[in-house]
């Protein structure tokens, strides 16, 4: 009589925020639509947050079981009691399944939490490390942790980073704190311990595609061989293979989903500007005058997500001046909003979700970087993949000012350069869907792993 096999399980543990949990949670999909047992284990003020057909959910601790990062205060403090606390409630999760129907086989990482693989040797089951960065962006680290890229990078305005299969980066192209280690000591050291035991990791993932950054991913192979298995945007919006997948199935913030389409229904195709920063930035009150005064300008309607705390900012009666033209909310269904016929150009912050959310749904980019990895992103929304344009900061303000913001947004939306802007837009949303799709770059890199998965 021949032993049923076992079908395998894997266990992904995202960082506890939106933008970690959001590619993790999807890939788990991904892995559950090709026969996969899937677990999320996250933390538990955000495991209520997580609801998604087919995907369990396990909770573990961070040590600070109430709010997390809120509650600790501390970016070391948090991490070092993440990596303890987190270790032995993940341990003790793998124990707990050991002896059941579906023992875990592999522990799929967000890479800040390099000690998950330590947990994996513990019990003998393969770890892989997923990144949720751009290729290029890891790249970088990478070069820095092998020693062929020193800190602090210095850099001269003229002079770019030169470095191998990556174009010219020049200072406001990388994260700043590469230049300045000393300015986000423990968010460069969180960056860099992602490479501490990767050597040791059985798989390496990062949320791209081939067609987007192949050709940077093979120059830096030979010390981190990752495999491309994006875009992790859900389904419906790319190949439509896994059922009702619509949402990520996961949101730490109440979105207003129903207004704002309900309001977008009333508006022309491609006329409306989106703009949305995201949940970690934090606008200084001068530059939101500045884009509240350029949206005016352009007389153009617009949906502009601003967190309550930071509404007190818009300047005063601008909520009330543009009602008809604008609607401002405190958040939204993001790719609901982008898929939408009424969005014209998305002014995004450029963290990598939205990056790719936006490119996965072709739609043009006004790029406004703040911090961090954002900046190589624009760089390549904007020069690279010219599906945008990068509006240049008052160097001495540090901010965007009125009239540059209204320039790019009459370009993306009506300027000469629009028509081309869109064209790459479609090509590159189109690339997007053929990847994720049967036999597609990332599809074929998922199935390889499944593939590896099922000869255990």
């Amino acid at each position: 009589m021949v032993a049923k096999r076992i079908q395998p399980h894997v266990i992904l543990v995202p960082y506890p925020s939106q933008g970690h949990i959001n590619p993790l949670l999807q890939f788990a999909k991904r892995l559950a639509s090709k026969g996969v047992k899937s677990t999320i284990a996250t933390t538990k003020y955000t495991i209520n947050s997580i609801s998604s057909p087919n995907i369990s959910v396990e909770s573990i601790s961070d040590g600070f079981d109430e709010c997390g990062f809120t509650q600790a205060q501390n970016t070391d403090v948090f991490l070092k009691s993440f990596r303890e606390n987190g270790s032995r409630s993940l341990s003790q999760i793998i124990t707990k399944y050991e002896n059941s129907r579906h023992p875990i086989s592999c522990i799929v990482y967000d890479s800040f939490f390099p000690w998950a693989l330590d947990v994996a040797k513990k019990h003998e089951i393969y770890g892989a490390s997923f990144f949720t960065n751009s290729v290029t962006v890891c790249a970088v680290f990478a070069h820095i942790h092998h020693g062929t890229l020193s800190l602090p990078v210095k850099m001269d305005q003229n002079e770019p980073i030169l470095l191998p299969h990556l174009p010219c980066l020049y200072p406001n192209d990388v994260p700043g704190f590469i230049k300045e280690p000393q300015s986000y000591p423990a968010y460069l050291a969180m960056k860099m311990s992602q490479f501490s035991n990767l050597e040791n990791a059985d798989w390496i993932f990062d949320n791209s595609f081939q067609e987007l950054e192949g050709e940077i991913a093979r120059g830096v192979s030979e010390f981190w061989p990752a495999k491309l298995i994006g875009p992790m945007v859900p389904s419906s919006y790319l190949d439509g293979r896994i059922e009702n997948d619509k949402g990520y199935g996961a949101s730490l913030w109440k979105p207003l989903s129903e207004e704002c389409v309900n309001w977008l229904k009333t508006k022309p195709k491609k006329s409306v500007i989106y703009i949305s920063f995201g949940s970690m930035v934090s606008l200084a009150q001068k530059q939101i005058e500045e884009i509240a005064y350029a949206l005016i300008g352009s007389n153009m309607d617009f949906l502009w997500v601003v967190r309550d705390i930071e509404k007190c900012k818009l300047p005063k009666g601008f909520i009330e001046s543009t009602i008809g033209k604008g609607l401002i909310v405190s958040w939204c269904n993001q790719l609901e909003t982008l898929a939408n016929q009424a969005i014209g150009c998305f002014v995004t912050h450029c963290g990598w979700n939205s990056t790719l959310e936006g490119l996965s749904l072709g739609v043009p980019m006004v790029a406004m970087p703040q911090f961090s990895d954002q900046m190589t992103d624009a760089k390549f929304i904007d020069e690279i993949w010219e599906i945008g344009v990068r509006p240049k900061l008052d160097e001495m303000l540090g901010i965007v000012k009125r009239e540059e913001l209204l320039f790019c947004l009459k370009e993306v939306m009506e300027g000469e350069k629009s028509y081309e802007i869109r064209k790459n837009a479609t090509k590159w949303r189109d690339l997007a869907k053929k990847t994720v799709s049967e036999g597609g770059s990332s599809d074929k890199a998922i199935n390889e792993f499944v593939e590896s998965l099922n000869l255990v």
